[in-house]
Order: C-alpha cells, then sequence, then structure tokens
C-alpha cells in the first residue's frame, strides 16, 4: 500500500509435495508516525530549553568572573537572568497543560459556563500587558449566554488568544472581543487585532506545538509556541471549533464555537 509501513515475520512452510513460506504482515505506520512525532517533540523541547539555560549559564559566568563589582551592569544581567528562568518556567507550565490535555485521560464533568464571566476573567487578565504596550482592548460585545464545558480551561483559552493578540500587536494597536449566540445552540467568541498578521502559508499550521511564524519576534514577546496549540486542545475537548482568519500587515481574527448550554 502506497505510504503505508510493513513489518514483515516469515517462516518456511514444509509439506510433503511441495515447499513454501508464510509471511505476516503487520502494519506499523500510525507506531512510525507516532515516533516521529515524539522525536520531533523531544527535539523541540530540548531547543527551548536550551536557549534561556544558555543565556542563563553565560550570565551567571560573567558575574562570577568579576561583573558583581560593576553595579550598573550587575543589575543588568540579573535582569535577563530572571526574565530566563520566567521563560523556563513558563515553558514547563504548558508543557505539563498540553501534556494532561494530550493524555486523552476523561475530560472533567461538563458544566454550565457563565460565558461574559469567562471572557472578563481573561480580559483582566491581560490587561496590564495591554497597558504596558500601549494596545488598547474593546470589548464590542458580550451576550449573557451559558455554555458547558470547564471553566478553568475556557479562561486559560481565551487569555492565550488576547495575549496573543495584544503582544503580535503594535502601539497604539487594538484587539477587539466578541462573544455572541451564532446559532441556537452555538456560541461564537472572536477576538480581532490590527496587529502584524499571518502569512497566508502559515495558517495551516498556526496550531501545531512550537511552530511560530516569527521566531525571533515570539521569543521577544515571552512566547513558548505551545499557546495556540493548548488553545486548540481545550476547545475541542468542549466540542467547540477554532479557527483563524489574517492578512498580514492588517491583523488576524481568531474564532472560537462553542456549544450553549
Amino acid at each position: 500500500a502506497q505510504g503505508r509501513t510493513f513489518e514483515v515475520q516469515a517462516a518456511p512452510l514444509a509439506a510433503e509435495t511441495r515447499r513454501g513460506a508464510i509471511a505476516i504482515l503487520h502494519d506499523i505506520s500510525d507506531l512510525e508516525r507516532l515516533e516521529r512525532i515524539r522525536k520531533d517533540f523531544v527535539a523541540n523541547v530540548s531547543h527551548e530549553l536550551r536557549t534561556p539555560l544558555t543565556a542563563i549559564r553565560g550570565y551567571a559566568e560573567t558575574l562570577i568572573e568579576g561583573a558583581l563589582e560593576d553595579s550598573e551592569n550587575r543589575r543588568k544581567f540579573l535582569e535577563i537572568i530572571k526574565a530566563h528562568a520566567i521563560r523556563l518556567n513558563n515553558i514547563a507550565s504548558d508543557l505539563l497543560v498540553l501534556s494532561e490535555l494530550e493524555s486523552g485521560g476523561p475530560a472533567p464533568e461538563p458544566e454550565r459556563v457563565s460565558l461574559r464571566a469567562a471572557v472578563e476573567a481573561a480580559l483582566r487578565a491581560v490587561e496590564a500587558e495591554a497597558g504596558l504596550r500601549g494596545v488598547k482592548v474593546v470589548c464590542a460585545k458580550l451576550d449573557d449566554l451559558a455554555i458547558l464545558g470547564d471553566k478553568i480551561r475556557l479562561e486559560q483559552a481565551l487569555i492565550n488568544l488576547l495575549d496573543n493578540a495584544v503582544k503580535f500587536n503594535r502601539p497604539g494597536g487594538e484587539v477587539r472581543v466578541e462573544a455572541a449566540r451564532a446559532a441556537p445552540d452555538k456560541a461564537r467568541i472572536a477576538i480581532a487585532d490590527n496587529g502584524i498578521g499571518i502569512p497566508s502559508e502559515h495558517l495551516a499550521r498556526i496550531f501545531e506545538r512550537f511552530y511560530r511564524v516569527d521566531k525571533a519576534r515570539s521569543r521577544e514577546v515571552g512566547g513558548t509556541g505551545l499557546g495556540l496549540s493548548i488553545v486548540k486542545h481545550i476547545v475541542e475537548r468542549m466540542n467547540g471549533t477554532v479557527e483563524v482568519e489574517s492578512q498580514v500587515g492588517k491583523g488576524s481574527t481568531f474564532t472560537v464555537v462553542l456549544p450553549v448550554a
């Protein structure tokens, strides 16, 4: 079969009048695919951890070798070490969340969750970051709907989307949030920004683990490369969908659709 991998086990088969062999074929295509995914994941994790660890080690060695006596550089180097330590903690936290979501274990019993309360909690979580970056966050429409799902995970997904919209924006930019009924049994949450946008060739892979459109910018703003993958897993576990539309230089819109209670 084209594109498939088989493991073959064969043994001779002898009879009184003729000789032959018996063969058993095992389709191991899925096992090979999972092994490739595992190896890629390990390689990506190693790379993501190595970058901040190398920086921490380098600045620590510089301090030990004499920079501790330089009050100006000492504070600067310690701030850099702190920033990389925070980044390591964020990567570890996101990896734990993603591992839990991908484990295939039973999801928590769905509960009625106020969509308005979840959006408002997410807005509060990114308020300080938006202020620091000069990005205005506007709640254009917020219907008071109840959805079936996991309150904590829903808030986490919304925070991840809002955090991206703020960090990949520009000073003076805007993020618009709308949450409304899309159909009798569906709620729609749209988070739109007028930031840098995403080139069309990257859209199909944007929800993959560690996939980055702009690696340098992502590390600059402190991204782990796991946020959107976490969003996708959370939304799908709640029987919903998440999609993205984007134009370079004009911005992006992430749309989440979830079942209402």
